[in-house]
Order: structure tokens, then sequence, then C-alpha cells
């Protein structure tokens, strides 16, 4: 009993009232002298089970009522996340997905300017190639293609559509060469069955194209 006096005072009790409730009750029960000692003892008994049980069910709502909360949070998340994925795809229906990027390939062709206009027009950019792995994605497309590498005007220095400087370069066989003196400015991914794909051409040339989206961190 008194290890259970113990528990009481010190953080399982509902209230301040039901402590002072359970002290006059023993009080009671102690002093009354119509009550003989077993009575009392049992009385007491009965008390503090009732105390207990009540405890116990306490316990067991909050514990309830905690795990309840639990579950709405994981249902939430679950939809939002559901929810945001879908999103997600139906803003990318017809893109292609290649880590850490969306991609758009094109279904007619246009010049390099106008091919441009449209990515932009969809958000995006003509592609940058900036890895091995990024490059053989692309040539898997089996399309000649614009990407957004341009010759600047400074001959044989050539940017992508960010205004990086090109540090990696994929040139098919004697590429970039201006073929014939023209002025191929642009570039297209031609030999697709070969890592070395690139070929410069005019601008002006019409072509498919590739579109890259970046997913914002």
């Amino acid at each position: 009993m008194y290890l259970f006096l113990f528990d009481l005072l010190f953080g399982h009790l509902y209230n301040k009232e039901l402590f002072l409730h359970f002290l006059k009750t023993l009080q009671f029960l102690d002093t009354n002298p119509q009550i003989s000692h077993n009575q009392a003892r049992l009385l007491k008994e009965d008390f503090l089970y009732g105390c207990v049980a009540g405890r116990k069910l306490f316990r067991l709502v909050a514990v309830s009522f905690g795990l309840l909360c639990i579950l709405q949070a994981a249902v939430n998340i679950s939809l939002r996340f559901a929810f945001c994925k879908r999103l997600k795809e139906e803003d990318h229906r017809g893109w292609v997905y290649f880590r850490p990027s969306f991609y758009y390939i094109s279904s007619i062709a246009k010049s390099w300017k106008d091919s441009r206009d449209d990515c932009l027009q969809r958000g995006a950019d003509l592609a940058i190639i900036n890895t091995k792995e990024e490059q053989d994605f692309t040539r898997n497309f089996k399309k000649i293609m614009w990407i957004g590498l341009t010759e600047t005007a400074m001959k044989g220095t050539w940017k992508w559509v960010d205004g990086t400087p090109l540090s990696e370069s994929y040139w098919g066989p004697d590429e970039p060469n201006g073929f014939e003196g023209k002025n191929e400015d642009c570039v297209e991914i031609n030999f697709f069955d070969f890592e070395n794909s690139w070929n410069d051409i005019p601008c002006e040339n019409k072509n498919f194209w590739i579109c890259e989206k970046k997913l914002s961190s």
C-alpha cells in the first residue's frame, strides 16, 4: 500500500483532488470505531484496486489516443506523398526521367532557335550533357536531335545554353569541322550508334530536339 502511495505521490495522480480524497478515505477507515480492523483492511484493498484499475484505464486511453495520432499523421504523410507524386507525373507527362532531370524528345523538327524556344516554354532548356551516363542516355533514343551547345563569336569556343563552357565533349570523327565552309554553330546528336556522336551543323537546319528540366533541390 505504501508503494502505491509513493507511486501516486510522484507523478501518477490524475489530479490533486484525487490524492486528497485518497488520504481522507484512508484516514476515515483507520479512525472510524464502527469499522473493524479486518473490514477496514478489505475496504482499503477494494479502494486501492479501484484506483489501480482507474489508472490503468486512463493509461490505456492515453496510449490509444497517442497511437491514433501517430496513425493519422502517417496517413496524412502518405496521402500528401501520393498527391505530390501524381501532380509530378501529370506535370511531366510525355517526359522521361533520368536522374536528376526530366527529358522531353520532340516529335517534329525545327531550327535550333525554335527548338530552344519550345523548351523554354515548357520550363526547360535544350539538354546539357555533363557526364558519360547522360551522353549514353541521349543516344538511346536513336534520333538525330539538337542539344544545348553552340559556338560562340570566338571560333572554336563552345558553350552550353546556361553559359558554361564546354569541358567534356563527345564529338564524332573529324568534328567539329564547319563542313564545306558553312557556319556550323549548333550541335546535334547524329552518330547515335557511337559514344562520340556529336556533329556541328548550321543552326537553321531542321532537327528534332531534346529538352532537359532539372529537378529543383
